[in-house]
């Protein structure tokens, strides 16, 4: 029950943001895959706190040149995370993490992607949409 809800709030957060649009598969793209990926998030007394899905696209099936023309990924450098923890202790700030449940790059696609719907979660009217 409780993966349960953890799919449903991912699927209800991606149909909230427009992720996607179903569409009759074109005969010329082959549809990527994907897959759920699961996490349990702990309370910092090792408590659950609770139970994450992740909806991954499985990228690898795609070729560079073909498919896509570059990647991206914005990824801190563990220098600048130290040289940012220098500067608020330096001046005394407060340092908060947090934990965002779900965060979305707003960037422009020039491509159009193909994916297969989630498993668990076939649109009955459309079962072989993509």
């Amino acid at each position: 029950p409780h993966w349960l809800k953890a799919l449903e709030d991912e699927i209800t957060t991606l149909q909230q943001s427009n992720t996607w649009s179903l569409v009759e598969p074109p005969s010329h793209k082959k549809p990527i895959g994907c897959r759920w990926i699961y996490k349990v998030k702990y309370k910092l007394d090792g408590i659950v706190d609770r139970y994450k899905a992740r909806l991954v696209a499985k990228g690898f099936g795609q070729t560079h040149g073909i498919d896509y023309d570059e990647t991206f990924a914005p990824v801190a450098k563990m220098k600048t995370i130290r040289i940012l923890t220098a500067i608020a202790t330096h001046f005394g700030w407060d340092i908060h993490q947090m934990d965002v449940k779900n965060a979305f790059l707003n960037g422009d696609l020039h491509e159009d992607v193909y994916m297969v719907q989630p498993p668990g979660f076939i649109h009955p009217k459309f079962p072989h949409h993509v």
